[in-house]
């Protein structure tokens, strides 16, 4: 039975960042939320892989054959400042291969949330510079199982993340560069020995951090953004799967992906927006190699408008009596 799990389960991770899809077009990027207006809305998102990085062996397996990963994600950001926004966002994620007998899983993975601030903005040249400064983290929602790859949800551990993010616009066209280094708490898996490098007699797992950059460019307007997007996370520290093994929740896991992005507000009706986009992993270790695309809705709520009409029903309504 042992032989036989390995032989179903040597393949890559379902999703390097989830919830990454959720984080599109908001933490990433050099766009803020005026004060006291609320972005709040959701996406859906599905990538597939039969292909997988190995260590760095690339491969197929029939005993699994395509992996796939839908994920239905709510998420807001606020303005509390015109410099500062909270940004939070939460996924239900569902996994399925189309061969073996690994069953599919599915549920709500992890909550999410980071503060977004503007630390600087000046003139450079013709153009205009924005430093930016992130810092969040992630918690687990449910108890869904860390240990079944390349099926589980997500990993189990709790994440604190740092970011800054430099976006210089020009006219209306831009780049975006940022940088950001990620902590992950321990696990604890439902075995009490597992094998790495060696041998572990223990149910705790030591997760390595990573590092990730994230570079995009493209066109920004009142309307549109359309923007190109070429993104990294290596590993610091972890191990390769080993030939023919199952994978395991602290491998090493390396990617850089090559996508695009669009946002697009009504017009007419300019607090709703559409968002979508694509990616493709061009290059991993320990990972699959998916193409993904996206899609979601948008819609802003001025709490500062509301307020202002509230008080002037009020004026008139003292008026009258």
């Amino acid at each position: 039975m042992k032989n036989l799990i390995k032989q179903l389960l040597p393949a890559g991770i379902m999703l390097l960042f989830l919830p990454a899809a959720l984080k599109a077009q908001t933490d990433e990027d050099g766009i803020m939320m005026a004060k006291k207006n609320l972005c709040i809305g959701g996406t859906y998102s599905y990538s597939s892989w039969n292909n997988y990085w190995e260590g760095t062996f690339k491969r197929t397996n029939q005993n699994i054959g395509t992996v796939s990963t839908k994920m239905f994600g709510l998420m807001g950001t606020y303005g509390i400042t015109n410099k500062l926004n909270l940004v939070a966002g939460v996924p239900y994620i569902e996994t399925r291969a189309t061969a073996g007998t690994l069953h599919s899983q599915a549920g709500f993975q992890d909550l999410s949330a980071w503060l977004k601030w503007q630390a600087f903005q000046f003139r450079a040249g013709e153009g205009k510079l924005s430093l930016y400064a992130v810092g969040g983290g992630s918690l687990p929602l449910t108890n869904y199982i860390a240990d079944y790859l390349p099926l589980s949800i997500g990993l189990q551990s709790k994440t604190l993340s740092g970011r800054i993010l430099a976006d210089y616009l020009l006219g209306k066209f831009f780049v975006t560069a940022s940088g950001t280094y990620t902590w992950r708490s321990n696990i604890t898996i439902d075995r009490n020995s597992y094998y790495t490098t060696e041998e572990h007699l223990t149910n705790q797992v030591d997760m390595p951090d990573f590092t990730s950059w994230n570079v995009r460019t493209g066109y920004r307007s009142n309307s549109l953004v359309v923007e190109a997007v070429l993104s990294n996370m290596t590993t610091i520290g972890g191990f390769d799967i080993r030939k023919n093994d199952m994978p395991f929740p602290s491998n090493k896991m390396n990617a850089t992906m090559l996508g695009g992005a669009f946002k697009y507000y009504i017009k007419g009706f300019e607090q709703l927006s559409i968002v979508g986009g694509g990616s493709y992993t061009v290059a991993g270790r320990n990972v699959g190699q998916s193409t993904m695309f996206d899609i979601g809705a948008f819609y802003i709520v001025d709490f500062t408008h509301a307020r202002a009409k509230k008080r002037a029903s009020s004026l008139h309504n003292n008026k009258t009596n």
